[in-house]
């Protein structure tokens, strides 16, 4: 696959080399040797951007002069085995106490920590209803929301899945043509089959679009081509011929229709949909969503959250759409997102190893099997490019969040081979 359809598929954040090229070191000042892994959890409070003289970032605010890319480096990993209560809604526990073996979880913090591993930003988990680690290194601070890459996928996702949750779609209406709710398109200039195209196939990226690099590389260059309705017209005209074979799974369009029809049938604003009845439900403020050039909110890439709402993000989709008690998502949706509805094989297995198979891929929710010794763990996960993860293992009751940028793609086989053997019995 080229370079551009990458950039497009995977949503990976390009950066800008200023100056110089820097070269880390992470000088761990407390170390003990009482401990396995030779690191103490951190006594401070955990990092914050605001005292790196950063603004918070709200949501779309002028005011915001800095972002992820702007902060300075810790000079030291940030590690709490027993995480503060932050007012989120998050209830906090201990590791080793309420779950977890904790001198195997800092053994794998202090590498983090050194860099054995890339650029990790942070690690938190979150086991059997409590948050009992959180960890800060590079680029993380507890108050800085980190980009999600194509964890936007998955979000995009519970949008559609909130709609129907407050009766602006139905289930059935996953089966009926994008085409049918979009009522600014021309159907007579769409190839073949284009007409046809689900809800259902735009969530399991089975549509059977195909986008050329030139063609692609012309939406970008000209951002009028694809203002409002017009991306998804422009898309289903200049597509590739809509074959049985094209509809295989296909990692690329999908999301765009999906955040269109989102904004045609909810009433109001899209934004404020976004901020109040998704995110603001979990009492999120604390995010960014960039807008793509249709001038929708952005749908595969480009939002940002904080590491510990990507934990609640995680319960959500654990609890089957329902938080505190009150179902935010549709149950039968988040089910089936949750669910291993196409086999995509293990010939690209992102952030795999030789413990990780059998991958799968629901509603932009990934599944495969983790292997801890003679057995192996269904988990789900939502992954983006750059080595974002939201990890879901139900038999463990495990929930894990991990920020990085620019990583070797392991983070997988991290948690089968170093996480799962802290919470295996």
């Amino acid at each position: 696959m080229s370079f551009i359809n990458n950039i497009y598929r995977y949503g990976v954040v390009l950066t800008r080399v200023k100056n110089k090229l820097l070269l880390l070191f992470i000088v761990c000042s407390f170390c003990s040797t009482g401990n396995e892994s030779g690191l103490k959890p951190t006594k401070q409070p955990a990092p914050t951007a605001s005292a790196d003289e950063a603004i918070i970032q709200h949501w779309r605010q002028p005011e915001i002069k800095r972002e992820f890319w702007d902060i300075s480096l810790l000079p030291q990993a940030f590690i709490d085995v027993k995480p503060a209560p932050g007012g989120d809604g998050l209830v906090v526990g201990e590791l080793g106490v309420d779950g977890g073996k904790k001198a195997t979880i800092l053994a794998l913090a202090d590498e983090l920590a050194k860099g054995r591993h890339g650029n990790f930003d942070s690690l938190l988990i979150h086991h059997k209803g409590k948050l009992l680690f959180e960890s800060y290194y590079m680029r993380g601070r507890v108050d800085l929301s980190h980009p999600q890459s194509s964890v936007t996928k998955a979000y995009t996702g519970m949008l559609l899945g909130r709609a129907i949750q407050l009766g602006y779609l139905s289930m059935d209406d996953l089966d009926k043509p994008v085409a049918g709710f979009l009522n600014k398109l021309d159907a007579a200039k769409f190839v073949d089959g284009a007409n046809q195209i689900t809800l259902h196939q735009a969530l399991t990226m089975t549509t059977g679009l195909r986008i050329s690099d030139v063609t692609r590389k012309s939406m970008f260059e000209n951002p009028s081509l694809v203002k409002g309705q017009k991306e998804i017209q422009f898309l289903f005209e200049n597509s590739a011929a809509i074959t049985p074979e094209s509809k295989s799974f296909y990692y690329d369009i999908g999301p765009q229709l999906i955040m269109q029809v989102v904004e045609v049938v909810i009433p109001g604003n899209i934004e404020t949909f976004i901020k109040t009845e998704l995110l603001g439900q979990l009492d999120i403020t604390n995010f960014d969503w960039k807008t793509a050039p249709s001038g929708l909110p952005e749908s595969i890439w480009r939002s940002s959250l904080t590491s510990r709402d990507m934990i609640k993000m995680g319960i959500l989709a654990a609890n089957k759409g329902k938080w505190k008690g009150k179902q935010i998502i549709d149950r039968d949706f988040m089910t089936r997102s949750t669910s291993k509805l196409i086999t995509t094989g293990d010939d690209e297995v992102f952030g795999g190893g030789k413990d990780v198979s059998n991958q799968g891929y629901g509603y932009y929710w990934w599944s495969s099997d983790l292997q801890y010794k003679n057995k192996k763990y269904s988990s789900v996960s939502a992954q983006g490019g750059g080595g974002i993860y939201i990890i879901l293992i139900e038999e463990l009751d495990l929930i894990i969040a991990v920020t990085a940028h620019h990583v070797d793609h392991a983070t997988q086989q991290i948690v089968a081979e170093r996480i799962l053997p802290a919470f295996v019995n």
